[in-house]
């Protein structure tokens, strides 16, 4: 006879959090088989409840903290998180066991319905215009290209910050977000424009583990590390890695701004996987940019690839422009936002 046991999922409490974990579950469950049950256990996190600090300033670990205590006493088997919010480095006895197959990774722009299609892309807005994000990482990236347009936090789950964007009195004339939440959401008529390295007016290149989910257990828990290779996706795991090796390797949360890309590609007739970094000063001045392509067969050569182009970077600027924003958060808590606007 088949062993029964229930498995229990932690999770934000946020629609999309909710949707990525049903998501999950289905994968899971279609695997697993009718003996194996699963309860969701979700909870408000400290980034859910701050609704007016500026994110940059509430640190690593925001999404990701309560849950894992959760996890560490054994009230969770398994966490799903954003691949995005999660730290590169986990508490003691925490491991990522699996990253799932990408949603559209890039970011995108949307507009306000008020607008009425006037606008189709950035480079479109006048001088002036306001642009939401919460993102130092967004926010620094496009004063590389768009240097007439003010940039101004906006918070809140996406309801929200699409509530926001379309009221007249909100100041918004386009706000940026993740294709990968809108998508899983349903809102795909709310994109305007896809933003990826090569956008014409300005690339912008995408947070580390973007579009991915990650799923978070404990050490040594080998019947749910076994359940959940189910959900793994092998080439989203490894361009994860290679993407969190970067972050880890020049000492970067979620909050500063080192933006990725990373694509299988066909080059001499082998698959590799090609990775794009980009690390920006926060007024959007000071940059510098590294692309490497190599063959990857494994998770140990993703963070090997990882961590060489990020030392690269480190010893061609990377490090002194990050090393500023730190001592900047360190001796001014509260002053690393996307804008004074």
């Amino acid at each position: 006879m088949t062993e029964e046991y229930t498995v229990k999922i932690g999770t934000r409490r946020s629609a999309l959090a909710l949707a990525q974990t049903d998501l999950v579950i289905a994968a899971l469950s279609k695997a697993a088989g009718p003996s194996v049950k699963f309860e969701v256990h979700s909870m408000a996190t400290m980034g859910d409840r701050d609704k007016t600090t500026p994110l940059p300033s509430l640190g690593k670990g925001l999404w990701t903290s309560e849950l894992e205590a959760k996890l560490v006493n054994k009230e969770v088997d398994v966490i799903v998180h954003s691949l995005k919010d999660m730290p590169t480095s986990l508490p003691e006895g925490c491991v990522l066991g699996a990253v799932t197959q990408r949603e559209d990774a890039r970011d995108v722009v949307v507009f306000p319905r008020r607008q009425g299609g006037e606008y189709k892309a950035l480079k479109d807005l006048p001088e002036g215009s306001v642009v939401g994000t919460s993102s130092v990482r967004r926010a620094a990236q496009l004063k590389r290209s768009y240097k007439g347009l003010v940039f101004r936090d906006v918070r809140g789950n996406i309801d929200t910050r699409l509530a926001k964007c379309d009221d007249e009195n909100g100041g918004y004339d386009a706000i940026i977000l993740a294709a990968a939440g809108l998508l899983r959401l349903g809102y795909d008529e709310r994109i305007g424009q896809y933003l990826e390295s090569s956008t014409e007016g300005g690339g912008l290149l995408h947070a580390v583990g973007q579009g991915a989910l990650g799923l978070e257990i404990r050490e040594g828990d080998e019947k749910i590390a076994e359940l959940i290779k189910a959900a793994v996706d092998e080439d989203t795991m490894m361009a994860a890695f290679a993407e969190r090796s970067v972050m880890r390797t020049l000492e970067g949360g979620c909050s500063v701004p080192i933006g990725v890309e990373t694509k299988w590609v066909e080059d001499e007739g082998e698959k590799k996987l090609r990775l794009k970094v980009a690390v920006v000063s926060l007024d959007g001045k000071k940059a510098v940019d590294g692309e490497r392509t190599e063959k990857i067969a494994n998770l140990e050569e993703a963070e090997a690839l990882g961590r060489s182009l990020a030392e690269k970077l480190a010893r061609e600027g990377a490090q002194e422009i990050l090393d500023a924003i730190n001592k900047l958060r360190e001796s001014a808590p509260g002053a690393l936002k996307v804008s004074d606007a």
